[in-house]
């Protein structure tokens, strides 16, 4: 199979990292204030993050303007992480690029296959940069549009996101380790499973905060010690299941609650504006299990 050769050499750059999907920093007007994410991103890189995913889902990337992203970016290239940034249009990808993305997480967009191919074309053709296509469980390609994605040859590697479907994850990490590409596990709540199953680095919005318990994960499955693996997931699945559950779109404010008790964001900027109603008593609840499962890992720093 083809590949453009920028798309195989980030193929094998990437394969065994760690990137987190950190929340962008919203003030309690919901402004967002990337110029107050450095503290933040450079934590997480040095808690265990090997690269950042900026204007992801957990950073709200679709409801960003140009001018946020890109200095979100900057910060982050700043804190010494490899950048992923997520992208929809060719004018996403060319300001990415700009910025200094490293590659790009394509957003999926239903259409038919000539029309999805037309767009990674475009997208390649707009930045030159790595693609990393993205099944995510709200917009799942079909099967033969994911076969065509995969095999596009800027594709570098595919991002899977099916949230509980656990045989379409496995199905589908099979399609892209068949055709030679990175399977890079996004699954929250199936984390560990899905290395097992042949995903060989990972991009989660759980690691937006607590990093060293995904980074525990990854780092035991590539050892030799299944009660390290073992343990490390059971944290991993207690701390998912606190913070992906119902409603699952409320992960970004969990996670940013998570990340102000860490001391990585001050209370002021940790409101996510376009989270839906939370239940009474969330914050606490999710807290006390974050201090919980972080035991032997490493503490919050404020609370």
């Amino acid at each position: 199979m083809e590949w453009f050769a920028a798309a195989r050499e980030w193929s094998g750059h990437a394969r065994g990292r760690l990137f987190s999907a950190p929340a962008t920093p919203f003030d309690v007007a919901g402004i967002a204030r990337p110029e107050q994410a450095s503290d933040y991103f450079r934590e997480l890189v040095a808690s265990g993050a090997d690269g950042l995913a900026i204007a992801a889902h957990t950073g709200r990337g679709p409801h960003l303007d140009v001018a946020a992203k890109s200095e979100l970016i900057r910060v982050a290239r700043g804190a010494g992480a490899d950048v992923i940034v997520g992208v929809e249009t060719p004018t996403d990808a060319c300001a990415a690029a700009d910025a200094g993305a490293d590659a790009l997480l394509v957003f999926p967009v239903p259409a038919d296959e000539a029309s999805e191919l037309r767009r990674f074309d475009a997208l390649w053709d707009a930045a030159r940069l790595p693609l990393v296509a993205f099944d995510l469980y709200t917009a799942p390609y079909s099967d033969t549009v994911f076969a065509a994605v995969v095999d596009h040859p800027a594709v570098a590697a595919v991002k899977l996101a099916r949230l509980s479907d656990a045989v379409a994850c496995q199905d589908r990490i099979a399609v892209v380790r068949a055709r030679g590409k990175l399977a890079i596990t996004g699954e929250d709540r199936m984390f560990g499973a899905s290395l097992t199953w042949g995903a060989e680095a990972a991009l989660v919005g759980i690691a937006a905060a607590a990093v060293t318990l995904t980074r525990a994960v990854l780092d035991s499955f590539g050892g030799n010690d299944l009660s390290a693996f073992l343990d490390a997931s059971r944290r991993l699945d207690t701390f998912a299941a606190a913070t992906f559950r119902e409603p699952f779109d409320g992960y970004v404010q969990r996670m940013a609650w998570i990340a102000q008790a860490e001391g990585l964001l001050p209370d002021h900027l940790v409101t996510d504006p376009f989270a839906p109603a939370l239940p009474d008593g969330e914050r606490a609840r999710v807290l006390e299990v974050f201090a919980r499962t972080i035991s032997g890992h490493s503490r919050p720093r404020a609370s």
